[in-house]
């Protein structure tokens, strides 16, 4: 049998990056886009909100909209559709344009078929507009939609990557049944399995015991094997046992700070097998996105130079910026107006919109 090893992800032809080997776009004001691109719009859809941006490209300014889930899994496609033109309307009626007038809109969604979801919307939406996986909004958020990689650890974990040549590829992501490795479900989890090891004597002593339990609010660990079990935990509520597991990492916690060495190889391997599969060669960005990444050095570190192994110029670097810049970038790059702003500008403009936004709430 022949196994399938084709890319997992490809990104629309509308964003596919250049072939001459740079991966550069056209400067604003080439092709059919350019100094005449006027608005494009961005959107966030996750399972619990949607958060759409219109980008007044002359103006400079960036104008918000809020939906809710639009996550097709947990709300499916006619409510997820719904969410996501409430907060687009809402965006586009501040910025004062029609949905219709805006030049380049993608859409970064969490879910499996985000497809499907393209597919609902048509008919409802203008034409043209591009659904991406939320994955791909990260890479864009990390690499500023350019030839790199974007390593994504929140609750769950996933890497995906863009060469020079346009080719892509995703590793891991599989869920938190089947990999999340590195993922702040992933450190959670196993700092309970830590504990509970401790308990038996058959691992080392760690303070994750002590910790899990005060966490967790339970008198021992038989009541912590019943809250997993019983009630059973989400994984929101796992994942955020990873803040105990940081904390005593930085102190010196021998157990919590191998799990997080464990956890930046699985990253790392499947960052290096992106590289590889994506041609990326000598100079490129590695952003580290998620919340997982809060626990500093003693994740980070570890990562970057694994990383650094496979690719000794590769520039591994934390990136904090907000999901909807990417989806903004790459409504830029479909566009052809990639140059037009930095994501430094859409950063600045995205903090005064939502103080003006928090204003107008009260």
């Amino acid at each position: 049998m022949v196994i399938d090893r084709t890319s997992l992800i490809e990104l629309p032809a509308q964003l596919r990056l250049g072939g001459g080997g740079s991966g550069e776009s056209a400067p604003a004001g080439a092709g059919s886009g350019g100094s005449s691109v006027a608005f494009v719009l961005g959107i966030d859809g996750g399972a619990t909100k949607t958060l759409a941006a219109v980008l007044d490209v002359r103006r400079g300014r960036l104008h918000l909209g809020h939906g809710g889930p639009s996550n097709e899994d947990s709300v499916g496609a006619q409510a997820a559709s719904a969410a996501l033109l409430q907060a687009a309307g809402q965006a586009a009626g501040r910025a004062g344009c029609e949905l219709h007038e805006i030049d380049a809109a993608v859409l970064a969604v969490a879910g499996t078929d985000t497809a499907g979801l393209e597919r609902h919307l048509r008919g409802s939406a203008p034409e043209g507009w591009i659904v991406v996986g939320d994955v791909v909004g990260a890479w864009a958020s990390a690499t500023a939609a350019r030839p790199g990689i974007g390593v994504i650890s929140g609750t769950g974990s996933n890497v995906f990557g863009v060469g020079s040549d346009g080719r892509s590829w995703r590793a891991g992501g599989w869920g938190h049944v089947l990999g999340d490795e590195g993922s702040g479900y992933w450190l959670g989890l196993q700092s309970i399995v830590a504990s509970l090891h401790d308990r038996d004597g058959s691992g080392p002593a760690t303070g994750l015991s002590e910790a899990a339990l005060r966490f967790f609010e339970v008198k021992d660990f038989q009541g912590l094997v019943s809250l997993v079990y019983g009630k059973p935990l989400r994984k929101s509520e796992i994942a955020a046992f990873a803040v105990e597991t940081a904390r005593l990492a930085a102190a010196g916690d021998e157990v919590a700070r191998r799990l997080y060495e464990r956890g930046a190889g699985e990253l790392a391997a499947q960052a290096i097998a992106v590289i590889e599969n994506t041609g990326l060669r000598g100079s490129f960005p590695v952003g580290l996105i998620g919340s997982a990444f809060k626990a500093g050095e003693v994740f980070v570190s570890p990562l970057a130079a694994a990383i650094g192994e496979a690719a000794p110029e590769a520039q591994v670097t934390t990136v904090e910026v907000a999901p909807v810049i990417g989806s903004l970038m790459l409504a830029l790059r479909a566009c052809e107006a990639v140059d037009a702003l930095g994501a430094a500008d859409l950063e600045g403009m995205l903090e005064a919109a939502l103080a003006e936004d928090g204003a107008a709430r009260v």
